[in-house]
């Protein structure tokens, strides 16, 4: 090869490398002058229900209408970014990020109508991806409404279900609703029950009806009913229980309620509906609804609820678990309401899980 062919073919080489490190610098520079320019000020540009995959996600501005009016600011989000991680949400708004009326809020500020809600750009779950519902937890719903309008719905929610997914918990009772429900275009819970008991549980199916049904809850219009099984002999017939309740954490990182001067007021009443040779079945009616009330209060008497590990005696638990006791034995029994539309009296009940019939009536009355 000739001596000047050589010399012009490397000049070209080095020409090319110059060229693409020139177009990377390029690049990194728009990228930069983009990250630094301000994000537009009015109007939706991307769509977060949109079944498009390939469109990237850009920032929302949302006018709060009446409809989502008095809504918490994370619950807006969590409805609006479906796919989104809880904590994912939660940081965006510490951050700054989420802004109502260019503002920075809390994540439990409740929402006004007018009001405009910057939502930055978050990527999305990928619509294809379902939450895996078992087949037993889909049966059991289709089998258990015990009550259903045009506003909201009442299930009989079966024990070892969570009332929704989260960290740790791929589905729950509100995600499989949404399966069997494909057409429902709103379904959100009223209010909550543990993973462990089973029973009424209320789901909202508008917006309007979730509204009238918190403020019911909030001013203690609805009255709640439990049937719980307690290890031992209750002697006493009736008992309210006023002990308040602080929300801890365990050296296990596990989440308790203990009693405590500094936690919130909580009442339960207490009544004995029969004694057995070592148990004792009770009604349990919460006046309040702080988080593992009733568990915490039956252990306070000394008699814990027959099932519940976090609560409860290991000993007994194993001995009741030997005689067929699988599962923690609190059901959500009764509710009693004013229909907040109709104003119409509701007594929903939920029949006990036949296992928990069967093992009652295997015990020994005394």
């Amino acid at each position: 090869m000739p001596k000047g062919s050589f010399v012009s073919e490397n000049r070209r080489t080095k020409i090319c490398f110059y060229i693409k490190n020139l177009l990377n610098i390029a690049t990194l520079l728009a990228y930069i002058n983009l990250k630094n320019q301000s994000l537009p000020d009015t109007g939706i540009i991307y769509d977060m229900n949109s079944p498009e995959k390939s469109v990237a996600p850009q920032v929302q501005l949302v006018e709060i209408t009446e409809e989502n009016s008095d809504q918490r600011l994370d619950n807006f989000l969590i409805s609006r970014l479906k796919g989104v991680p809880k904590s994912r949400i939660y940081r965006i708004v510490r951050k700054g990020e989420v802004r109502v009326n260019k503002g920075r809020v809390d994540v439990k500020y409740r929402l006004v109508a007018g009001d405009i809600v910057r939502i930055p750009p978050v990527r999305v779950a990928e619509r294809s991806e379902e939450s895996y519902v078992p087949q037993g937890l889909q049966a059991a719903l289709r089998e258990g409404i015990l009550f259903e309008d045009e506003g909201f719905m009442i299930v009989n929610k079966p024990a070892g279900f969570a009332v929704h997914g989260g960290s740790g918990v791929s589905s729950g009772i509100i995600e499989g609703l949404r399966l069997l429900r494909p057409e429902a275009h709103f379904l959100e819970l009223v209010h909550r029950i543990d993973k462990d008991t089973s029973g009424c549980l209320i789901i909202a199916k508008k917006r309007s009806a979730l509204k009238l049904l918190h403020e019911l809850f909030r001013d203690n219009h609805v009255h709640k009913s439990y049937l719980a099984l307690l290890a031992g002999q209750w002697t006493r017939k009736k008992l309210v229980v006023t002990a308040p309740l602080l929300k801890n954490v365990s050296k296990g990182g596990e989440r308790m309620v203990v009693i405590s001067q500094a936690g919130k007021e909580a009442e339960t009443l207490f009544r004995r509906l029969k004694l057995f040779s070592d148990s004792t079945l009770v009604e349990a009616m919460p006046k309040t609804g702080r988080t593992h009330q009733i568990r915490v209060h039956a252990a306070s008497l000394g008699h814990p609820i027959v099932g519940d590990e976090r609560y409860g005696r290991d000993e007994i638990n194993r001995g009741f678990k030997g005689r067929g006791y699988k599962r923690m034995f609190l059901h959500a029994e009764k509710l009693k309401f004013q229909h907040p539309i109709t104003g119409a009296a509701l007594t929903i009940l939920a029949p006990l899980p036949k296992q928990l019939e069967d093992l009652l009536n295997n015990e020994e009355q005394v």
